[in-house]
């Protein structure tokens, strides 16, 4: 079976041939029981060294994806991967998923912000909303999507819970690029600024119900 091999473009190469392998096998182009082509093909496919091969096979048993049998080479061993790394989860989802669950977040985000948040959260949450303003005047898709992540990371440290934050700013790391792709212009970012602003002034009232209400139209108007 011929595959289609995509150029590397990571510094970690044993890490991009195990991303590639595990999205071959996971999207069904290697069957369970399937033996994967040899080292030297490997080699030849990804343009790199046995070490790196022999690294990324051992990334890819070690998710469960496949087992190797020494003499006899290495068979795929499931299509999902048991204890996958998130990051290596998100690679591999649909925008529409990451969206639900970064807008999910973004609403019980800003009801606990409206709880915790600080002066040096409020400077910051305006800061980052004034620039989200002004890249979206100024037409600059690229950091008015910037902009807008910063600004609900901002409230997710304002929340005050870690593990929020650190979700919040995954989900948003590989939605960024979507982002930049999906929005040709900043028209939807100066269309909401009105429902971020109220947002904002809710938090700094501290008003967790209106929050959670200008929070909600925002998901909903990001749908």
């Amino acid at each position: 079976m011929t595959a289609q091999i995509q150029p590397l473009k990571r510094k970690n190469l044993a890490d991009e041939v195990a991303i590639q392998l595990q999205q071959l096998i996971t999207s069904g182009v290697y069957a369970i029981g399937e033996q994967l082509p040899t080292e030297p093909a490997l080699m030849q496919q990804f343009g790199v060294g046995r070490s790196t091969i022999r690294e990324a096979v051992r990334l890819v048993a070690n998710a469960g994806l496949v087992r190797v049998q020494q003499g006899l080479g290495t068979f795929v061993a499931s299509l999902q991967p048991a204890g996958e790394p998130l990051s290596q989860r998100l690679n591999r989802a649909h925008f529409k998923d990451l969206n639900e669950v970064r807008l999910l977040l973004e609403v019980k985000i800003a009801e606990k912000a409206a709880f915790h948040r600080t002066k040096e959260d409020i400077a910051k949450m305006k800061a980052h909303l004034k620039k989200r303003y002004d890249m979206a005047k100024a037409g600059d898709v690229e950091a008015c999507c910037r902009a807008d992540v910063d600004f609900h990371t901002s409230l997710a440290v304002a929340s005050g819970n870690e593990i929020m934050v650190d979700l919040y700013k995954t989900i948003a790391l590989h939605l960024l690029q979507s982002f930049k792709e999906r929005y040709k212009d900043t028209r939807t970012f100066l269309d909401t600024q009105p429902l971020h602003k109220a947002l904002l002034e809710s938090i700094i009232d501290k008003d967790s119900a209106q929050a959670l209400l200008w929070a909600t139209r925002i998901s909903t108007h990001a749908k």
